[in-house]
């Protein structure tokens, strides 16, 4: 199963966390300012009502008069409309905010995945990303528009309605005061107990995300391992624990509100024993008593949203924290601020200030190892031409794919310098050297979409004839020509809807359409069938043309022509030259030609007897 992050346990609110979150909200502050008007505006007309009512008992229910009763209903009745509005307001703006709100987290989390280095993709599981992005974000765009505001409701409201009970009555305020204490420890007990379980049901919810992606991605494996009903039996342990989870986090939410209640109950049966005994004695008047009643049911009220706000707080805390993690996350690969200040960034080029590319590429004493500690290169060395063809051989694990990767700057040297024309990269934006690259990878990515945009992907202002131009180059025209919607195509969902063949043609083509100066093929013809790789191979042969290219190499019959092949075994170049020069050697390299040569006679032998 996918790999879940963890985070620390959070039982307190932490100001510092908030702190953080405001600085990428401060674009509505004004509106959060608006809201929290609003709520005291509500909170204001919710401690008049029962004063207007004391105000009709006393005056006109009491004295059995009507003097005064239509200015007093037209007072009544502005209130009502009064807080119908902001009501209204509130609602509408709230639900504003909430929306935006989390547009506007969304795309600063989705602009920091962009700037990410490959490396953190090595650690992040799909699952876990997904849910930062979709349920993380939920929580905290709702807890800020709706939750924080309640908060301030319910600390005005129960603040109006003390001053009021206390301004009226101290003995008979104190007396309904009394379950207070004890109710906000119940509160504190039971907040604690639903924010772990809820706690619990978000990293199950990460986890069930993350089994739908994995199961979605991998159908085709699933059935040829004939893994169902394994699949579907731990499916069944992470929902079964989630429900649990969530059964017990609803019980405990469903015995507080009853708790609250009957805490509340005993609030009013102690004003009804000592009010009684007032109006009895003569020291309290009725509409006074009925008011400290209304007071008392209702002040429980905002004691229950302020518990459950503080909840839901720490609760929306750990997604708070778990979303600025991400979006604080540095890139392990980045431009210098000079750079930037030259060239630009990831999202805005100046490109006018590019150079040009001419494909000279020196390793120059490069040392690296991943963050696990592997060490793949230690004082490596290697001087490419403009125009050369290099192909790289060696066992998986070799160092291959980690040179390819190190060339993009997809990783960086522990130390050491690579090279481009005589100019260390880092010395250049990682947009200027990324857009002179095209890369072909052995398992090609389609994005959702027509044949056409994908092609476009490499260079998003490409003409039509540009595109057609691109396909014809790498021998994908013919086909595209041959589908009933040629270039506007749907390719589906990573490209389901071509073969392993089309696919790889598609992606050489997008590769290609923006004239790179850099040419990257990565094992790019090792799952495809002979008719495709030839047709591959003859793009190639056009493709490379006077561009300096890097071909890893499963299937040694695509590099026989290559300017230099380089047989790489664990971080170091054991041999180098033509292929000529390296059969001659009689080495590595000849030993695995020779092998591979005999295993193609033996298949094409099988074939002919087939």
């Amino acid at each position: 199963m996918a790999r879940i992050h963890k985070h620390k346990s959070i039982e307190k609110i932490d100001i510092g966390i908030w702190r953080k979150l405001y600085k990428y909200l401060s674009e509505f502050k004004n509106g959060l300012m608006f809201l929290a008007l609003l709520m005291v505006g509500v909170a204001g007309i919710d401690v008049v009502m029962p004063l207007l009512t004391k105000y009709a008992i006393d005056n006109f229910i009491v004295k059995k008069t009507v003097d005064g009763l239509t200015i007093f209903a037209i007072v009544f009745f502005c209130v009502i409309v009064f807080q119908a509005l902001n009501v209204r307001l509130f609602i509408l703006n709230a639900g504003k905010i909430e929306t935006h709100l989390a547009y506007h987290i969304r795309k600063l989390g989705f602009k920091r995945l962009q700037e990410l280095s490959t490396s953190y993709y090595d650690n992040s599981s799909v699952g876990w990303l997904m849910a930062r992005m979709t349920s993380d974000v939920t929580k905290l765009s709702e807890i800020i528009s709706w939750g924080l505001i309640d908060m301030i409701w319910a600390l005005v409201t129960m603040t109006g309605f003390i001053g009021v009970m206390l301004y009226n009555n101290v003995r008979l305020t104190l007396i309904c005061m009394s379950v207070v204490p004890l109710l906000f420890l119940i509160g504190i007990f039971f907040q604690k107990k639903i924010l772990k379980s809820y706690r619990k049901v978000r990293k199950l919810n990460s986890r069930l995300t993350a089994d739908f992606s994995e199961e979605v991605s991998g159908a085709k494996t699933t059935k040829t391992l004939v893994r169902e009903e394994e699949n579907l039996k731990e499916f069944r342990i992470d929902a079964g624990k989630m429900r649990s989870s969530s059964v017990k986090a609803a019980v405990f939410s469903a015995l507080f509100l009853p708790i609250v209640i009957s805490m509340g109950s005993l609030g009013v049966g102690f004003v009804l024993w000592l009010g009684g005994k007032s109006i009895i004695a003569g020291s309290l008047s009725y509409g006074t008593f009925v008011m400290f009643i209304a007071y008392t049911v209702q002040f429980f009220d905002p004691i229950s949203h302020l518990a459950g706000t503080i909840a839901e707080l720490q609760n929306a805390q750990a997604s708070a924290e778990r979303i600025i993690a991400l979006i604080e996350t540095k890139p392990d690969i980045w431009d210098s601020k000079d750079v930037i200040a030259k060239y630009g960034d990831l999202f805005y080029a100046k490109g006018e200030n590019w150079e040009e590319i001419r494909g000279d590429i020196q390793f120059k004493d490069v040392w690296f190892k991943y963050k696990n500690g592997e060490k793949v290169f230690e004082n490596f060395n290697l001087k490419v031409n403009k125009g050369e063809t290099i192909a790289l051989v060696g066992e998986t694990g070799s160092g291959k794919s980690t040179f390819v990767n190190l060339l993009c700057r997809f990783y960086e040297p522990d130390s050491g310098e690579i090279l481009i024309d005589g100019k260390d990269y880092r010395e250049r934006s990682l947009l200027w050297l990324q857009s002179n690259i095209g890369y072909v990878l052995q398992s090609p990515h389609l994005f959702s979409g027509t044949i056409r945009d994908n092609i476009m992907y490499g260079k998003l202002d490409a003409t039509q004839i540009e595109v057609e131009n691109a396909a014809k180059l790498v021998n994908a025209h013919n086909f595209i020509s041959k589908l009933d919607k040629k270039y506007n195509t749907q390719v589906g969902e990573g490209g389901g809807n071509l073969s392993t063949g089309e696919k790889q043609l598609v992606s050489f083509a997008r590769a290609i359409v923006a004239d790179p100066a850099l040419f990257i093929l990565d094992e790019a013809t090792s799952s495809i069938d002979t008719e495709t790789e030839r047709m591959i191979q003859d793009a190639i042969e056009k493709v490379l043309n006077d561009r300096t290219s890097f071909v890893v190499a499963h299937r040694l019959s695509t590099i026989v022509s290559a300017d230099k092949i380089l047989v790489i075994r664990n971080g170091k170049i054991t041999e180098s030259g033509t292929h000529r020069d390296l059969l001659k050697e009689k080495g590595y390299y000849y030993n695995l030609y020779t092998n591979q040569l005999l295993e193609d006679k033996e298949m094409e032998s099988k074939t002919v007897l087939t």
